[in-house]
């Protein structure tokens, strides 16, 4: 089953307030964190898309 390894690149200051707390909810705290999340889940998916423009997203087997 293929993962999510999803890493913070850029802050959430000035970002909407969803957005920072996707970004919490996904256990990204600092930047430069990574973290890996199922990838066959909607809800991550729906996730990484809010805060697409604050991490990179890479898809690992």
């Amino acid at each position: 089953m293929a993962t999510l390894r999803i890493t913070r690149l850029k802050s959430g200051i000035g970002a909407k307030r969803n957005q920072r707390e996707t970004l919490r909810t996904l256990g990204l705290r600092k930047i430069g964190q990574t973290v890996e999340r199922p990838a066959d889940n909607p809800a991550v998916r729906g996730m990484v898309r809010t805060v697409a423009h604050l991490v990179k997203v890479e898809e690992v087997d």
